[in-house]
C-alpha cells in the first residue's frame, strides 16, 4: 500500500475531519474517490459532499472500503465505534488512527482479539487553515512506511512532531489545548486596546498579527524565547514595565498551572478509558 493506492476513511465529519479532508485534497495527497466518510449528522456530510469524496450511509461501509481509518469522533464515543469495528472481518489489516485526547494505543487494542495497527495523534484546530501542530506516536505492528503515510496526511494541514506516547497527555496541554489560551490572550490584549480608544476590529488585528509574528520569530530565528523577549525590552522602557507587571501577577505560573491541570485531565481520561 502507498499513497497513490491507499483508501482513507473517516468516522465522523466534524471540524477536524473536514480540515484534514480539505488539506489532503488541496495537496493532492489522496484523490477524492479514495476518501470515505460517515457521520450521524447529515448536515456535516452535506457540507463535504461537494468535495467529491464518498459519503457513506454507515460506519461499516467506511471500514470495508478503507485501508486507513481515522476515528474523528469525541472520546466518549470511541468505545461504541471500536466495539462495532472489532466485529468486522479483515479489520486486522487496517490502520486505526486516533485523534482524541486521553485515548491510548493500549485502550484501542483492548477491543480486538489480535494485535491491531494503531497510530495515535493529537492535532489542533489551526489545522483548519493549514497551520496545525500535530503530535504523533505508534508502535508495532505498524511499519515505518505505514507511519510515514499517516504522517503525510497530517502534514497536509501543518507541522507534525513524533513524540513518545508517555508524553502524549502533556502534549495535549502544549499543542492540543493551547490555541484556547492564545485566543484568550489575544482577546484580553484587544480589550485593553479598546479601553484606550482603539477600534475593536483594529485591536484584534493588532493583537493577533503580533502574536502570529512573535511565534514565527521563535520558529524561524532559532533564538531562545527569553532572548527574543530581551530584544524587545529596552532599559527603562514600556515593554519591561509590562513584563514586570505580568511577573507580579503570576503570568507564567498561571499558564503553567493551567497546563498542569490540562495534563491531569488528559491522564484521568486515559485511566478511565
Amino acid at each position: 500500500m502507498n499513497m497513490d493506492t491507499a483508501k482513507l476513511g473517516f468516522i465522523g465529519a466534524g471540524n477536524m475531519a473536514s480540515a484534514l479532508i480539505n488539506g489532503i485534497l488541496q495537496s493532492k495527497l489522496i484523490p477524492a474517490e479514495h476518501i470515505f466518510v460517515s457521520d450521524v449528522n447529515s448536515l456535516r456530510l452535506d457540507l463535504l459532499r461537494k468535495t467529491g469524496i464518498n459519503i457513506m450511509k454507515d460506519n461499516t461501509n467506511v471500514y470495508r472500503n478503507s485501508d486507513i481509518i481515522i476515528l474523528a469522533v469525541k472520546p466518549n464515543v470511541y468505545s461504541l465505534v471500536l466495539k462495532e469495528l472489532a466485529l468486522l472481518d479483515g479489520i486486522d489489516r487496517k490502520i486505526i488512527v486516533s485523534i482524541a485526547p486521553g485515548i491510548s494505543i493500549k485502550y484501542i487494542k483492548s477491543f480486538f482479539n489480535h494485535d491491531m495497527k494503531v497510530i495515535r495523534t493529537m492535532p489542533n484546530t489551526p489545522a483548519q487553515i493549514g497551520e496545525g501542530m500535530t503530535v504523533i506516536c505508534y508502535e508495532a505492528p505498524v511499519s515505518e512506511q505505514e507511519y510515514q503515510m499517516v504522517r503525510n496526511i497530517f502534514s497536509s494541514v501543518g507541522q507534525v512532531e513524533f513524540i513518545d506516547e508517555k508524553y502524549l497527555n502533556a502534549a495535549v496541554a502544549v499543542n492540543g489545548s493551547s490555541p484556547a489560551y492564545v485566543y484568550m490572550m489575544i482577546e484580553a490584549m484587544a480589550d485593553a486596546a479598546v479601553l484606550r480608544g482603539i477600534p475593536r476590529d483594529s485591536a484584534y488585528r493588532l493583537a493577533a498579527q503580533s502574536v502570529a509574528g512573535a511565534a514565527k520569530m521563535v520558529l524561524e530565528t532559532g533564538k531562545h524565547p527569553g532572548e527574543l523577549k530581551d530584544m524587545v525590552c529596552s532599559p527603562g522602557g514600556t515593554t519591561i514595565q509590562a513584563v514586570y507587571q505580568l511577573e507580579k501577577s503570576g503570568f507564567r505560573a498561571a499558564l503553567m498551572d493551567a497546563m498542569e491541570r490540562c495534563t491531569d485531565k488528559a491522564e484521568k481520561m486515559s485511566s478511565s478509558s
